[in-house]
């Protein structure tokens, strides 16, 4: 069997070595007799798996000793409700609207207070990020929002808002842990772990510790409440075991190639060679602009839906899969996360060479 080059933007690829080492334990995890599938979270085996797992993160994100490591289950999208449930004491929050995840986040928060969207990017379908640098931050904010990279529109924040002494609170889904990260310019940086670190099904929540209380609003469940949560650990109830074990590994495997460094080191050689091409190619274009390119999601058109088809069709025949743009826009999209190897990337430019050659 021949491994396809995913460039699915979630779930998406995980790095080979992972999967390998994650199969061999399969049946068997270190000696214990059973799977990790199977394993008691309250077993003292699971105990020292998430134990490490959280570990790894704290030592990879440098996270600051203020702020718990949440596993939650739910994904991004639960967060959208559990962040104003929690945070929003004035029930004002301000949005910073970049793409559909923000978008979604916006309306979301709208049923616990209000909601205010003081900057957006939609008037040119997301194709950039707005200047935050002197945004009208309301008074009584509790906190600004932001989705970090646009995995649909691929936009990246290079330079984060100026909040104006507000609480930040960002989703960095799909650019989790591909370059180093100062955790305390946040009060929550949280994401979904199916785009860049592990299987679908759970998200990791940092958040500092003044944030967690018992102060939230009234009605909100026992299992959005992050004091539930962090109060047990993230073992309040079953979590999402297997998923924990998955992402430690890939924990393991990012320290072991050198840390966030290392991955932006490779993110940014990686992102170049295709975006290098795109700018180059009489077919192909990138539809966002330079300054603002994420360098982890790259979508890219012909301006022809028929063309576009096509390039999908038969790149996924000479085995370069999920290439699809969102349904939202069309077009194509390679999703680069770090277990995309370089490799995976100039295969597909010397591929995307040959269409233009045949299409021209």
């Amino acid at each position: 069997m021949s491994r396809v080059y995913n460039f699915s933007a979630g779930p998406a690829v995980l790095p080979e070595e992972v999967l390998k080492e994650v199969a061999e334990e399969m049946m068997d995890y270190q000696g214990s007799g059973m799977s990790v599938m199977e394993m008691s979270h309250r077993s003292a085996d699971f105990q020292k798996i998430i134990d490490e797992t959280e570990q790894d993160l704290r030592d990879l994100m440098k996270i600051p000793d203020n702020y718990k490591v949440l596993f939650l289950q739910g994904g991004a999208s639960q967060q959208f409700a559990a962040i104003p449930m929690n945070l929003m004491k004035n029930k004002v929050a301000d949005y910073i609207v970049t793409g559909q995840w923000a978008k979604k986040a916006y309306q979301e928060a709208q049923k616990y207070g209000k909601a205010n969207k003081i900057a957006s990017s939609e008037d040119k379908t997301f194709s950039y990020i707005p200047d935050c640098s002197d945004l009208p931050i309301s008074p009584d904010a509790d906190y600004v929002y932001i989705c970090e990279n646009n995995t649909i529109y691929g936009t990246k924040f290079k330079k984060l808002p100026n909040t104006k002494g507000k609480t930040l609170v960002a989703d960095v889904s799909s650019c989790f842990l591909s370059e180093p990260v100062d955790v305390s310019k946040y009060g929550i940086i949280y994401g979904g772990v199916q785009k860049n670190i592990g299987p679908a099904g759970m998200v990791i929540s940092i958040i500092r510790e003044d944030l967690i209380t018992d102060d939230v609003l009234e009605g909100t469940p026992t299992m959005l409440k992050f004091k539930t949560q962090a109060d047990s650990g993230s073992l309040y109830n079953t979590p999402n075991c297997y998923c924990i074990y998955v992402c430690g590994k890939v924990f393991k495997w990012l320290k072991k190639m050198g840390g966030l460094e290392e991955m932006q080191r490779r993110n940014i050689e990686k992102a170049k060679i295709l975006y290098d091409f795109l700018d180059q190619s009489k077919l192909f274009k990138g539809t966002v602009v330079p300054e603002d390119r994420s360098l982890m999601n790259v979508p890219f058109v012909t301006g022809d839906k028929d063309m576009d088809a096509k390039f999908v069709k038969e790149a996924k025949e000479a085995g370069f899969v999920n290439l699809k743009g969102h349904r939202t826009v069309g077009g194509m999209r390679a999703s680069i996360y770090n277990a995309m190897p370089k490799e995976g990337v100039e295969a597909l430019v010397a591929f995307m060479k040959k269409f233009e050659e045949e299409n021209a």
